[in-house]
């Protein structure tokens, strides 16, 4: 097995992420969910996202997907399931993907060799992804493959995705922070969604915002106005170290050259998608 430069699947993950994320904002996936009634932004992600583990309830999902507050999705969850079931919200989600791929990277992009090449590659780097303790990435694994390369990629991100994500809480839980705390301390990184827009989607309010704040300078990891100490800097960057260790099978199986032309792919699709407007300028920063 050939070794990978550092952080080689972080890039790479970085590269294809984006672009499944990419349906979450998008109007295409709003009008959708809509059609089968459902209306509200935040029953459409918890749907949409939750789907392939089936009708879950409120406290599967807040388990899941970990920084949202569980009182929000209770508003929605399980009643989004008696409004569309889940397998009607796959298929919408997949037409969405569909929908959005196709506006944001035009049809050229989309019937390419090289969006066949990398959802080829990203299928390959998805075989060696582990079900035990990724409940999204096993529930997302158990779907049928889509037969049209550029849902094929997006499907394989989605894999990936997940994968990643499943073994980032497990980094999160092994470093005491908790969704509020995990969420504030990402902020800081200035990589994170700004405050604004946790607020607005996570479901948590300003009190909930300062209180984690507070817990974590009487950990010494945050400065008096909202910065990294040294400490936090340091934890911050073990997270994501944890997290390449969990995540280092699919990008090892793949191998270095694979790895490489896949992340040079991913991010020439995803240059196209951030140029033709995927996501709201300020989602990102402190």
């Amino acid at each position: 097995m050939t070794s990978l430069p550092p952080r080689a699947g972080r890039r790479c993950h970085n590269a294809l992420n984006p672009l499944h994320s990419t349906v979450y904002f998008s109007p295409d996936f709003a009008k959708e969910l809509a059609g089968l009634g459902i209306e509200d932004s935040n029953a459409a992600y918890f749907a949409g996202r939750a789907a392939a583990m089936g009708a879950v309830g409120p406290g599967v999902i807040a388990a899941s997907f970990y920084n949202f507050s569980h009182a929000l999705i209770a508003r929605h969850v399980p009643e989004v399931w008696r409004t569309a079931a889940p397998e009607v919200v796959l298929e919408a989600r997949l037409r969405a993907a569909d929908t959005t791929l196709r506006r944001l990277l035009g049809e050229e992009a989309v019937a390419s060799d090289e969006m066949a090449e990398a959802a080829g590659l990203a299928l390959r780097a998805a075989e060696a992804c582990t079900a035990h303790a990724r409940p999204l990435y096993a529930a997302h694994a158990d779907l049928p493959v889509p037969e049209q390369p550029h849902l094929a990629y997006w499907h394989a991100a989605t894999l990936l995705r997940e994968h990643r994500g499943d073994g980032h809480l497990t980094a999160l839980l092994g470093a005491g922070l908790d969704p509020v705390e995990a969420l504030v301390s990402h902020t800081a990184t200035g990589k994170g969604m700004s405050p604004r827009w946790t607020l607005a989607t996570r479901g948590w309010n300003r009190t909930d915002w300062e209180a984690a704040s507070d817990r974590l300078r009487e950990r010494g990891l945050l400065e008096g106005e909202g910065e990294l100490t040294e400490a936090g800097t340091a934890l911050r960057a073990e997270l994501e170290d944890t997290t390449d260790r969990l995540d280092a099978a699919p990008y090892e199986h793949l191998g270095a050259e694979g790895v490489e032309r896949l992340t040079v792919l991913g991010r020439g699709f995803l240059a196209a998608a951030v140029v033709a407007g995927a996501f709201p300028a300020d989602l990102t920063g402190k």
